[in-house]
């Protein structure tokens, strides 16, 4: 990349410097009549100016129809999750630090001191999004965080004293409903779980008449 712009340094030096080369050997030669030179500069003028008009408002709807001014939050799942940050020298306040592996999480960002600028770094540290965090206005910033592990917040923006330890994190882990769930050889059949009483053997049962007629003989 250093290579290629390099290479295109030196190629824009050298048309600049050929544009002043030619200008100046043209310098020694006799001047034209002025007002055919006029007359030709103010229709070239006045079409490089159109030009410019009409490209610079294509440009600028192309480049707008995106931008999240009207809604900040695009488009959202049902099951996204929102928090809320707040920056402050030198912390980020958050609604809740925990969400479920795979969450589409909306984060509602504002500052309330100065401005800072919010980036979520994965559990590698690498950047998976970032915005402004101004105080007085919110900028929803959407990501899906679908490794496990422990998600950093960092200040991106010099805000003070302590800016490098404004340090927050968000823990990732398994669904809800995934932690819920209990594994099958878990599950204890109802059987076992509540044993029937013990059988009384067949010869340890007495009939009710000989029971009756033993009571009567002891007495």
């Amino acid at each position: 990349m250093q290579y290629t712009v390099f290479v295109v340094t030196i190629l824009l030096m050298l048309v600049v410097t050929a544009a002043f080369a030619i200008v100046a050997l043209n310098a020694s030669k006799p001047a034209v009549e002025y007002a055919g030179v006029q007359e030709k500069s103010f229709s070239v003028r006045a079409k490089v100016f159109w030009a410019m008009i009409v490209a610079g408002v294509l440009i600028a709807v192309i480049t707008t129809l995106d931008l999240p001014y009207a809604a900040t939050r695009g488009d959202v799942p049902d099951d996204a999750v929102t928090i809320g940050i707040e920056g402050r020298q030198w912390l980020w306040l958050m609604d809740e630090a925990e969400v479920g592996l795979g969450d589409t999480v909306v984060f509602d960002v504002s500052a309330f001191d100065v401005n800072h600028g919010l980036g979520v770094y994965d559990p590698d540290m690498t950047l998976i999004g970032q915005t402004q965090a101004m105080p007085g206005y919110v900028n929803s910033l959407q990501v899906t965080l679908d490794r496990p592990g422990t998600y950093s917040l960092l200040c991106m923006e010099y805000c003070g004293l302590s800016h490098h330890i404004m340090l927050s994190q968000i823990t990732v882990g398994e669904e809800a409903a995934a932690a819920d769930t209990v594994p099958a050889e878990a599950v204890v059949p109802a059987e076992v779980a509540a044993p029937a009483e013990e059988a009384v053997p067949a010869e340890e049962i007495v009939p009710a008449d000989e029971a009756g007629a033993t009571g009567e003989e002891g007495e």
